[in-house]
Order: structure tokens, then sequence, then C-alpha cells
């Protein structure tokens, strides 16, 4: 499947559906050295694309996240600057799954916290997720994740009140 063709299964007028994505997603876990070409998708001018790709790409990192690792740099630079909605939460799903170094784990939870002030409850709720996964490997993320999770209880929407719950339980674990 040439590159265009990944392109038509991602291209698409309505950004509330994921058109074909998992039909890419499941393209490039059978055809692996394609994901570098999905990768370079998130810098699409179509924002449609570029977020059929990010649903695409964090897909596939769910099940093979050692894809991701070639891509690092470029991921990480991504994640602070990206200002699309649906490209953030993708972003902030699949970053905790790169191996990071202790300063690459600073600047990805910068980023994040970033994140915490979009309009976008969705991408405010991945953002804390990605903060805990991140915590999880680094201790000294752990306090400013959960300074984090307490001022979404205090300001949350309903459903962020409802996961800083579950994500400050896990925390304490």
């Amino acid at each position: 499947m040439p590159r265009d063709k990944l392109i038509e299964l991602l291209k698409g007028a309505d950004r509330r559906s994921i058109g074909r994505a998992n039909e890419a997603a499941a393209f490039v876990l059978r055809e692996p050295r394609r994901f570098p070409e999905l990768i370079g998708l998130l810098w699409s001018e179509d924002p449609v694309l570029r977020m059929r790709a990010a649903d695409a790409a964090e897909k596939v990192s769910v099940t093979r996240p050692e894809l991701l690792g070639r891509h690092k740099r470029e991921l990480l630079g991504l994640l602070a600057e990206a200002d699309q909605i649906e490209l953030r939460w993708h972003l902030a799903s699949m970053v905790p799954r790169l191996e990071l170094t202790a300063p690459e784990r600073q600047r990805a939870a910068a980023a994040l916290l970033h994140y915490l002030e979009d309009r976008s409850s969705i991408v405010k709720t991945f953002a804390m997720q990605a903060l805990v996964d991140l915590a999880g490997q680094d201790p000294t993320l752990r306090e400013t994740a959960r300074r984090t999770l307490e001022g979404a209880l205090r300001t949350g929407t309903p459903a962020m009140k409802a996961r800083a719950r579950k994500l400050l339980k896990g925390l304490q674990d």
C-alpha cells in the first residue's frame, strides 16, 4: 500500500468521525515499516488527516510501543507545540509509552501541565492520565501529579473529577 493509500484511508471532511483510522492502524500493525509514514502525517496541513493519523498511531502504539522510539524527539516537540485538540489527546496517550530520560520526562510533564489549560476537558483528562503514567516512571513527578489531580477534584468537570478520584487512588497505592 503506497503512502497515498494510507492517506486514502485517513482523509475525510468530518472531524467528528475517525473514518477508517482503525483500518489504517491494522494495516500498519501488519506492516510496521509503514509506521514512520503514519507518524509523518501528524504534521499534515489537513486537520482531519492529522487527527485520524494521530488516532491510528495511538492505536498502533498500544500494541507496539517500541515503534514510537525512533520518533521520540519529534513527538516530544509536537507534544509541546500542538494546538489541535484531537492531536493533543492522542499525543498525551502516546508519550508515556516512550522510553524517556529524566529530562525528557520533565519536558513532557511541562507540556502536559500546559494541556491542563486547554479548553477541552478531554485534553485535560488525557493530560492528567499521562502525568500519572509519567509519575509511575519517575517518582519526582508524583507530587506534581497529585497536586494536578487534587486541582481537578476542585475545579474539573464531573468526568474529570471522577477520573481524578480514580487516578489519585492509584497514585497513592
